[in-house]
């Protein structure tokens, strides 16, 4: 199951089943941002041990259900958990191959069905997950009008102001489905319409502390919307090849964020929740890394809150407050300790 960090299986301690396929197929055809995102977490988690890394992903491999999917806390299999927990194996660099032809099974049986967009979106991220890590084909056997499709869908969901709403029927354009249909676009190798408009859609969004909001009619800034808004950003413009992200937008972005850092070391979702927790502190640094303040964080104190909610089990808890690791919340403790340690 395991590859070790040594011996032929590797270049330049570089486990061959993830980082090798996925930069040859960055550079071929894959999106930057997400590739490159990978790349990066893999690469710092492999300064751990690879008994630590097996731990970790033995919580993930435990989620897995019959069916090939894997669950959530209410269990049962889940597209929205199956694409946390396959980015979190992606990056830990298990090379579990039942593993990934019975997760492929799965997303391959869940094409047809009818699915809500969060679940349509999560499936599409899984499947060029796979696609990368494992070389398993997921969207080989579809119709060739799918895609268009799913592109006719979202566009289902368009604002006139550029951006995205949650639900078909929803007035309000979405800080982050705006990010996930952006991104979903550019997995699917479609260029994504007006991409001007949804940026300024985004731009829109930020208030006077430097963060962004959820929705329009929203005064206080949180991390998670601040990091979406940046994230979708950084697709637009690779797409449009215009920088909307610039040097003072990041500034202002940074600030914002290393204020919501708290003593535990990691960051709370916006300035009315005094308790840090795993999502905005991985989305929140994640972000600070992207714009450039990265140098300003105490790498240390964080290591020590994301220590402090990890389970023998390998998982991870959300916060202080959770009693339960899930596969959501052990992606973002796992993403966090390859973050940390990462150079790039």
């Amino acid at each position: 199951m395991w590859l070790p960090l040594q011996g032929d299986l590797c270049i330049n301690n570089r486990p061959r089943s993830l980082l090798l396929r996925c930069e040859a197929h960055a550079i071929e055809s894959s999106p930057p941002y997400l590739m490159n995102l990978v790349v990066r977490l893999a690469t710092g988690l492999e300064k751990i041990s690879a008994d630590e890394r097996e731990r970790s992903s033995r919580f993930f491999l435990s989620q897995q259900q019959a069916d090939g999917g894997f669950c959530g806390r209410a269990g049962g299999s889940d597209l929205y958990y199956t694409a946390f927990a396959l980015r979190g194996l992606a990056i830990l660099g298990c090379d579990d191959e039942p593993m990934a032809e019975r997760a492929a099974q799965y997303l391959r049986s869940q094409l047809q069905q009818s699915v809500g967009i969060l679940d349509l979106i999560s499936l599409i991220f899984a499947a060029r997950l796979l696609e990368s890590w494992r070389g398993e084909s997921i969207f080989a056997d579809v119709a060739k009008n799918w895609t268009n499709s799913v592109a006719n869908l979202f566009e289902t969901h368009r604002r006139p102001d550029g951006g995205y709403a949650k639900t078909h029927e929803g007035h309000a354009s979405s800080t982050y489905q705006t990010f996930l249909i952006s991104l979903a676009y550019e997995l699917l190798e479609l260029p994504l319409p007006e991409p001007g408009q949804a940026a300024e859609f985004l731009l829109g969004q930020q208030r006077d502390d430097g963060g962004f909001v959820e929705i329009g009619v929203m005064r206080r800034s949180g991390t998670n919307p601040t990091a979406a808004a940046v994230g979708g950003l950084l697709v637009l413009q690779a797409q449009v090849g215009q920088p909307f992200l610039t040097d003072q937008l990041s500034q202002e972005v940074a600030g914002f964020l290393l204020d919501n850092i708290t003593d535990e070391g990691g960051l709370r979702a916006n300035t009315q929740i005094p308790i840090a927790d795993l999502l905005s502190t991985y989305t929140g640094l994640q972000t600070v890394r992207d714009v450039g303040g990265w140098g300003k964080v105490d790498i240390g104190a964080t290591q020590k809150f994301v220590a402090s909610l990890q389970q023998a089990s390998g998982g991870f808890l959300a916060a202080a407050w959770d009693d339960s690791a899930d596969v959501e919340y052990s992606f973002y403790g796992t993403a966090l300790r390859g973050l940390l340690l990462s150079d790039g």
